[in-house]
């Protein structure tokens, strides 16, 4: 069976942790045999669609689409950041300190820089608050996809590019793990909210194994005991959502596509 914690920005120590403390609870609950460590896939489609998946995370627009009917949905975790309501996040628009741009109508023309253009948090949500502004279907003048967040928050520190949209986690870990970026990036505006990044199972995952994984999810997000291994990774609790917790994904993309803005 396979094991991973791959999207958020975090100290994959601390993920570890998290897993080993998982995986003791899980094993006298299930006939299987359980990772002892967690896995850091490069290539996330072919990791999601293993048929060995026990536990990962994807993004909700994946979720809604390469990946739709093709995974189990557990649910989704609760996170302790600002820009966080419940398992519903927003993401962070940012700029350099220094650029006298104020309001997300003056970067008509700009460069911005995206991890991905299947990203919810990076692509989908910031498309969705830029088309009412766009003409013919084009706002920026150019745009950077980059690969990741911290690399889309690289490139507006160093004037590769100057907005990008991430995701409040990310951006709180990252601001955590390098605090001068706070003297050099802002956030300025930020996207209507969204559901968070949601962990995954196998369609091959049986019915036993989903709810125990879930009903040991809450568990230990619920225990004062666990409080101090779930800090790194700015969890606080566990939802067990459900496709109906995504269509808003797919909304935000309806309403840019209406809007003629397809392409960020």
């Amino acid at each position: 069976m396979i094991a991973a914690l791959p999207m958020y920005f975090a100290p994959q120590g601390a993920a570890q942790v998290f897993w080993e403390v998982l995986r003791e609870k899980l094993t006298p609950m299930l006939d299987m045999d359980l990772p002892q460590s967690l896995t850091w896939p490069v290539d996330y489609e072919t990791h999601w669609l293993d048929t060995e998946l026990l536990l990962s995370q994807t993004c909700g627009y994946p979720l809604t689409h390469s990946l739709r009917n093709k995974v189990q949905l557990l649910g989704t975790p609760i996170y302790d950041a600002p820009g966080t309501d419940g398992f519903y996040c927003c993401s962070q628009v940012i700029k350099r300190r220094s650029d006298i741009r104020r309001e997300l109508a003056d970067f008509r023309g700009a460069r911005v820089a995206y991890n991905s253009a299947d990203s919810q948090s990076g692509y989908n949500a910031l498309r969705a608050i830029v088309a009412p502004l766009a003409t013919k279907g084009r706002f920026f003048g150019s745009a950077l996809k980059t690969g990741d967040h911290l690399s889309s928050i690289d490139a507006v520190l160093t004037g590769q590019a100057d907005v990008a949209a991430v995701d409040a986690v990310t951006w709180t870990l990252a601001n955590q793990a390098r605090p001068e970026l706070r003297d050099s990036l802002q956030v300025f505006t930020k996207t209507p909210r969204y559901p968070g990044l949601p962990l995954i199972t196998s369609v091959n995952t049986s019915e036993q194994a989903v709810n125990a994984i879930r009903t040991t999810l809450v568990s230990i997000c619920e225990s004062e005991q666990h409080a101090s291994i779930l800090a790194p990774l700015c969890i606080k609790g566990f939802a067990v959502t459900s496709s109906v917790s995504y269509q808003g994904c797919m909304d935000m993309e309806t309403s840019a596509a209406e809007l003629g803005f397809r392409f960020l």
